[in-house]
Formats: structure tokens, sequence, C-alpha cells
């Protein structure tokens, strides 16, 4: 099952030096195969994503996505893109540039809608209770999605322990995403 790391500003804070030696650790420690550089609020955001996909390049076969931002996605040499569920209208254009595409999705008809666009993968959640994300879906309604479509899921939202994650290997997502469980 593929991991997909997404860093926060709490955890991985806006220091370029310490935000690189935090990300080069924990993508050692969990053998990650994605990161996403998420962070609303740096002032600094285009440097900081530089950095990520850097760090991501000097790691064998991790991929570097950048959030939302498909232009600086291109330009920075990232991997691909994590879009919200906002922006089904910038996968075809991302795919034109030959990004990767990661669409957030809450629904069913979401995931249907981004696999029919041409999306790479999605993420899903919340699986599991996490703060602020409303109801959470759980395990069966993850693995009746699962049986209805192609798209790559990555399962995300809760995922913090092994116990989660366990649960999650028996339905086989593609993979999981989170923030907390790669702290």
């Amino acid at each position: 099952m593929k991991k997909y790391l997404i860093t926060s500003q709490e955890f991985y804070t806006n220091n370029k030096d310490k935000f690189k030696e935090i990300l080069s650790t924990q993508i050692l420690k969990h053998q990650v195969d994605y990161v996403l550089y998420r962070d609303k609020l740096n002032k600094d955001y285009e440097n900081q994503a530089k950095s990520l996909v850097e760090v991501c390049a000097s790691s064998k076969g991790v991929k570097s996505f950048i959030h939302q931002k498909v232009n600086l996605a291109k330009t920075l040499g990232a991997n691909g893109v994590h879009l919200t569920s906002l922006q089904f209208d910038e996968i075809q254009r991302a795919k034109q540039l030959g990004l990767e595409v990661i669409v957030s999705t809450h629904t069913h008809k979401e995931v249907l809608k981004a696999q029919i666009l041409g999306a790479d993968a999605v993420t899903y959640s919340p699986i599991f209770t996490s703060p602020n994300k409303g109801e959470p879906k759980g395990i069966k309604d993850l693995d009746i999605l699962l049986n209805k479509c192609d798209i790559k899921i990555f399962a995300l939202g809760g995922i913090i322990k092994v116990e989660e994650l366990e649960l999650i290997k028996k339905v086989n997502p593609y993979g999981f995403a989170s923030i907390r469980y790669f702290y």
C-alpha cells in the first residue's frame, strides 16, 4: 500500500533548513511514496514548495505534489498537483502540462467525476474521525467505493496509528494519506 505524507506548518515549520531536515527524516523513517506540500498560511510558499521538490527528488522514488497551484507545480518540476474538490476544471490543464493529478474527494460522486475527467488518483475522506472534517465515512463505505471505480484511491482522515492502518489494509485501497501518522 502506497504512503502519502501531507505536510503541515505545525509540524514542518516555516524555517527552510529545518523543514528540509524534518522532511528528509520522515521520508526515510516512513518510506513514503508521495509527499504533498500543503501550507495555506506560509507567506514564502513558493520557496518552501521548492525545498520539498528538492528533498523528494533526492529521495529515490518519492513523488512530489504541490497543493492547488498547477502552474507552480509545473514551474518547480514537481511530479504533480493535488487539487481540491472545487478544482475539477483544472484536471485537464494539469494533465496537459504533464503533471500527475490527485483530487481531494468526499463523496462517491466526486470520486467517479475525478475518474471520468482523467485524474490519476483521489484522496477520499474522512475515513475515521478527524478534526473539523465532518462525519467519518468508515471502512465499509470505503470498501463499497473501491468496488465501484477504477481510479487509485488514497484513504485519508483520522489515520494516526497502526490500528487505523490495519483496518484500511483489509479493504486494500491503493494507499493512505495522512498528516499526523507521519509525525
